[in-house]
C-alpha cells in the first residue's frame, strides 16, 4: 500500500539536518525497496526545510515504523510529520488509474 510521508523541519534546524544527513541516507539506502520517490522539500531560498517520501509498505503501522526509524526523526529534526495513504493516478508521464 502506498503512503505519503510529509515532514516539516523545526525552525532554524538546517545544521541538524546537515549533520544527520549521512545516517539518514544510509537508512534510506537500507529501505530502498520500499521507496518510490523521496527527497527534501525546499524553502524559497532553495534550502531544505522538510522531507517528502512516497513509500510502498504493508499498512499504516509499517509506514509509521518507517518514519520513526529515520535518523532525522530520531534526532528531533521534525516539527510535524504527516503519514497518509496515497493513491497513484499518474506515473511516468501517463495516467495509470
Amino acid at each position: 500500500m502506498l503512503f505519503a510521508i510529509q515532514c516539516e523541519d523545526k525552525p532554524d534546524s538546517l545544521d541538524l539536518r546537515m549533520a544527520t544527513r549521512p545516517t539518514h541516507l544510509e537508512y534510506l539506502d537500507s529501505q530502498v525497496a520500499a521507496i518510490l520517490q523521496g527527497g527534501p522539500v525546499l524553502d524559497a531560498e532553495g534550502k531544505p526545510c522538510g522531507s517528502l517520501l512516497l513509500v510502498d509498505v504493508a499498512d499504516q503501522a509499517a509506514a509509521e515504523a518507517f518514519a520513526a526509524g529515520d535518523p532525522y526523526a530520531k534526532a528531533g529534526l521534525f516539527a510535524k510529520v504527516s503519514i497518509r495513504p496515497f493513491r497513484q493516478v499518474f506515473s511516468g508521464g501517463a495516467r495509470i488509474a
